[in-house]
Order: C-alpha cells, then structure tokens, then sequence
C-alpha cells in the first residue's frame, strides 16, 4: 500500500495556477517567481496545511467531499499561497540567482533528452522529530556532486529556518540517443554535521526520455523521498535505522 497527501497535488497544482496568472497579468507587484521561489511557496503551504491521506490511486477515485467543504479548502489554500508568496519574496535565498528562468547549458533543445525530476525531501533530529535547518545536503552520483538545471538550484542544497526541514534538487537533463529510452538514475543523499552521524541515503529515478527539455516545476515532475532523520553518533544503530 502507498500512502498518498492529496492535500499536496491540490497545494501545487493551485501554486502553478497563481504563478501563471501573474506571469499573465505582467506581474504588478514585481514579486519573484523562479522556481526557488515556487517551491519555497509551495513548502509554505504544505507546513500549514493539515493533511488528507489516501491509499494508493484506488483511494482517489472514492475520496468524495461537499462542494462547500472543498470551495472553502481551495479558499484557504488560495489565502496562504498569496501569503506565503509575499514572505518568500521579502526573505528570498540570498545565494541563488532569483531570475525566472535560465538554460541548461551544454544540451541541444531539438536533441531528446531525460529528464530528471524535482527531488524533494525532509530532513529531521532523530532524538526530538524537530527539523533540521544550517546544514548542507549532497546529491552525488557515483561519488560526485549531480549537476544542477540552472544557477538557481543549488548542490550542495543547505536547508534554511523557514523550510521546515526541506531540501530540494532539479538535476540538469542528460542527453538520450532518442526519445522513449528507459533508464533508470542512481543516486545518493549525503548529509554531515558535527554532531549527528553522516547520513546517506541511496534512491533510484526510473526516467523516459523525451524531445523537449522541462522548463518549469509541476506535480508529475517531482519525486518525493522519505522523511529522513539523522542521529548522535552511536544512536542509530540503538533505534534501528538505516541510511
């Protein structure tokens, strides 16, 4: 069974509609919307939003509510991405380049390619279930640094305060010899900090490739990793987790 947050497809799928609604609109606020600036709205929400789990796709087609109850939901969810929008823009990440777009260099657009999604993931103190926040996360690929789409992504990935505990990657495409190749991308997570144990996490990306390069975030581009948690050292072993 797969537990499944349709809470989450509702919060993103409503951020990429006020996103392209001021983008429509030119923008009369000048607010930022690179994809930094997406996520992190998207983060905002999701932190304030409680839950509503399903199991698996089968779940979906019998979750039924009021249209009050929904139009209402929508409302509030509206009401936070407006909110968490401004508060992004007034504590934008100092390190990235906030331009609303940006090419990935070395790849011929007319040439297929994979493309690898979003990675998001959590990251929290084992002992207190708090998040983490000041420290910085790899995403390597035997062993190196996994180039990111643009400037605007960083790797390492350091996770700030007002994240609750979230990190998150846009590997740079790879090129394909044609369109429809399967290939599926290994990867691992590496996280250090003085007082935890290093934490390191294996995960692999079944991708198909295509003939057009993803340009922006959406919902059926991300891939969501577990909750993670680091430990002291020595307490990992004690609670029975692994990387």
């Amino acid at each position: 069974m797969e537990l499944h947050n349709i809470i989450e497809d509702m919060i993103i799928s409503r951020v990429d509609v006020i996103f392209d609604d001021i983008r429509k609109e030119k923008n009369p606020a000048n607010l930022c919307l690179c994809d930094h600036c997406r996520m992190d709205t998207i983060c905002y929400v999701l932190n304030r939003t409680p839950p509503h789990y399903i199991v698996s796709n089968r779940g979906a087609s019998r979750v039924q509510w009021e249209s009050l109850e929904r139009q209402q939901q929508e409302a509030d969810i509206t009401t936070l991405i407006y909110e968490g929008l401004k508060r992004v823009n007034h504590n934008q990440r100092p390190n990235y380049n906030h331009s609303a777009g940006g090419n990935e260099s070395g790849l011929n657009s007319n040439l297929p390619v994979f493309n690898i999604p979003t990675i998001i993931g959590r990251l929290f103190n084992g002992n207190n279930f708090a998040p983490l926040a000041g420290i910085d996360v790899e995403l390597l690929h035997n062993g190196e640094l996994v180039p990111m789409k643009d400037q605007n992504w960083q790797n390492p990935c350091r996770i700030v305060a007002n994240t609750e505990g979230t990190f998150s990657f846009w590997p740079a495409a790879t090129a394909s010899s044609s369109a429809g190749q399967r290939e599926t991308f290994e990867y691992s997570l590496r996280v250090a900090a003085p007082e935890f144990e290093t934490l390191i996490h294996f995960f692999e990306i079944p991708v198909a490739s295509e003939i057009q390069t993803a340009g922006s975030f959406t919902l059926e581009r991300t891939f969501k990793l577990p909750d993670l948690y680091m430990f002291p050292p020595g307490e990992a072993e004690q609670n029975g987790c692994e990387g």
